[in-house]
């Protein structure tokens, strides 16, 4: 039996997985978590094998960060990230949380139901779509890394180099510097240009 913890703040959505997990005799939900923070509350101890997990929630701890703070723990369960997002930087940040899966909700059931298996036994279920975007964008040099897509993201909501040092905790000389290779990476002369192309290229949320 495969013991699953949903973490979503739309109690619809986690109504509307249950159900379809719970179809299955080889899995069941064991809890809910509405918030990043019981997310981690609720993953701890051996109740749990597979957290789903969702990136955006309300508040300043997000899905990433939880699923970080989960997988730092020894013998702490897998995560499945089951979101909405799918540019590079999401991607990229889930994986390098740690979670063994990043899947977007408008998966078919016989998929995600796949990945939940997958994932739980510490394989790896990204999206077939989703694996051959960030091969294609690593293969031609403009993948962002996720520092330069947090910077980049900054940007695009107009913040100062200043103001994005002090929310990412970096000297103006450093944010500098990876907006230096940001452009060398896209190919553009501008910050503008650069939201643009990213935007493009789905490096960085859209809007």
């Amino acid at each position: 039996m495969i013991r699953l913890l949903l973490a979503d703040d739309h109690p619809v959505v986690r109504a509307g997985i249950r159900a379809m997990l719970e179809s299955e005799a080889d899995l069941e939900v064991v809890g809910e978590a509405a918030t990043a923070e019981d997310a981690v509350r609720l993953a701890q101890g051996d109740a749990v094998d597979l957290v789903l997990m969702d990136l955006q929630f309300p508040g300043t701890v997000q899905g990433a960060e939880a699923t970080r703070r989960i997988r730092a723990v020894p013998g702490a369960p897998r995560v499945l990230v089951l979101t909405n997002y799918d540019t590079d930087a999401d991607i990229l940040g889930a994986i390098e949380a740690g979670a063994s899966g990043y899947l977007l909700k408008d998966a078919p059931p016989d998929t995600l139901l796949a990945a939940v298996r997958a994932a739980a036994v510490g394989e790896q279920a990204l999206a077939p779509g989703l694996s051959s975007r960030l091969d294609a964008s690593q293969s031609s040099g403009e993948r962002l890394t996720v520092r330069e897509s947090e910077v980049l993201s900054l940007v695009a909501e107009g913040r100062t180099n200043r103001e994005i040092g002090k929310t990412l905790f970096l000297s103006e000389a450093t944010v500098k510097s990876h907006l230096v290779h940001i452009f060398t990476k896209l190919g553009v002369g501008s910050r503008t240009a650069a939201v643009a192309r990213a935007r493009e290229l789905g490096a960085i949320r859209a809007g």
